[in-house]
């Protein structure tokens, strides 16, 4: 506390981030599910859905290589939530009250309370490019699209972080959180995560997966496996990203004052 209170704001930054992670690594159970239980869900989905490379115009001849975007958006999922999770337990534990006390500035609060979310989303984003690589996946644009796939995937873990950090700061209350992780599962299977939106041909789900921003983060990481660079997908995933970033990180912000009363 003492060690907060008189930094600087990058050494304010770095020590919360520090902390977070450190928080992240002494709890398995943090690691190892969203870790493992996406890769089980691909494993699973690249054996029972492979037929579907057999119809015409399916953009992949693997199906593995069409759904390795799906653990992507998982991890950043699953990042996100612990994150939540962990700023919801500092807020009841009465962490953040005795923050309040501390010259520490918000920003570097919210800087260091999403160190750990992004953490977990590059640890989990090189584990998924790694294993995909592996077991057989082409990466169409090499070494420069893989590179560019992990920022991609950081950009979506940063705008996951930044929701589940305003839910934890507006309710409070871990279980609030977890309350929207379905939801986001709901979205990930409503988009074309699974399917290729030209060729759903259910009109409801193809018109749920076209107005669904989940789709188009999707089909940006998707095109750097199977298609080559395509700047409009690449585009579209990163404008989503970062537009749901910065506007989330503003209502982080906006609750962080409420929250954050200094006495």
């Amino acid at each position: 506390m003492t060690a907060l209170a008189h930094s600087a704001m990058p050494a304010q930054v770095g020590l919360l981030a520090g902390r977070a992670i450190r928080r992240v690594l002494r709890s398995p159970a943090q690691m190892v599910f969203p870790l493992l239980f996406p890769l089980i869900l691909l494993a699973v989905n690249a054996s029972g859905l492979d037929a579907a490379t057999d119809l015409p115009g399916f953009p992949a001849a693997s199906y593995l290589d069409f759904a390795l975007a799906i653990p992507f958006m998982q991890g950043a999922l699953f990042a996100a939530l612990n994150g939540g999770q962990d700023l919801a337990r500092d807020i009841e534990g009465g962490f953040l009250d005795r923050l309040a006390m501390t010259p520490l500035s918000g920003a570097a609060l919210l800087a260091g309370q999403l160190g750990g979310a992004l953490f977990m989303g590059l640890v989990s984003a090189v584990l998924y490019l790694v294993v995909g690589v592996a077991f057989g996946v082409g990466i169409v644009t090499g070494v420069a699209g893989a590179l560019v796939l992990l920022a991609l995937s950081l950009v979506i873990s940063m705008a996951f972080a930044c929701f589940g950090t305003f839910v934890a700061l507006r309710a409070g209350s871990g279980e609030a959180v977890q309350g929207f992780f379905p939801l986001f599962f709901v979205l990930l299977f409503l988009s074309s995560a699974f399917f290729p939106r030209d060729l759903i041909e259910q009109e409801w789900f193809r018109t749920i997966a076209t107005y669904n921003p989940v789709s188009y983060m999707v089909e940006g990481i998707r095109s750097l496996v199977i298609a080559g660079w395509d700047g409009q997908a690449l585009a579209q995933a990163f404008g989503i990203a970062l537009i749901a970033t910065v506007a989330f990180l503003a209502l982080s912000a906006r609750a962080l004052r409420t929250r954050l009363v200094r006495t």
